[in-house]
């Protein structure tokens, strides 16, 4: 009879516990897009980044420098700051959904233009 309780007390743990996992939620994503362009170009690589509402988006210095990051629209997301040495970084968490472009503002005229569109 013990053992029948025990194996009947496990499996009702093991079905309330599964709701806790299934109801979860997914776990928000770092995505990273490069100043200036692997190859030397004035260019942010990925020129366009598709995430999910709650990632956020890590730019990062590469070549070329200096840069930022500019939107017209959406200011809360810029980072006029500008980045002088490789490496260097900045981030945003984009928790709307919508697209958002930006610029590099030194090199704009150059196209430096990108996009993060959020689903």
């Amino acid at each position: 009879m013990f053992k029948k309780l025990g194996l009947l007390i496990a499996a009702f743990c093991l079905v309330i516990s599964s709701f806790f996992v299934a109801a979860s939620p997914a776990t928000a994503k770092t995505f990273e897009v490069k100043m200036g362009t692997d190859s030397g170009m004035l260019g942010f690589e990925p020129k366009t980044v598709t995430i999910k509402s709650g990632d956020t988006v890590k730019w990062v210095n590469n070549k070329l420098a200096p840069h930022n990051v500019v939107f017209e629209s959406s200011a809360e997301y810029s980072h006029k700051g500008l980045l002088f040495s490789p490496g260097e970084s900045f981030e945003s968490t984009f928790n709307e959904a919508g697209e958002y472009t930006y610029y590099c503002e030194p090199h704009r005229g150059a196209g430096m233009v990108g996009k993060i569109v959020v689903q």
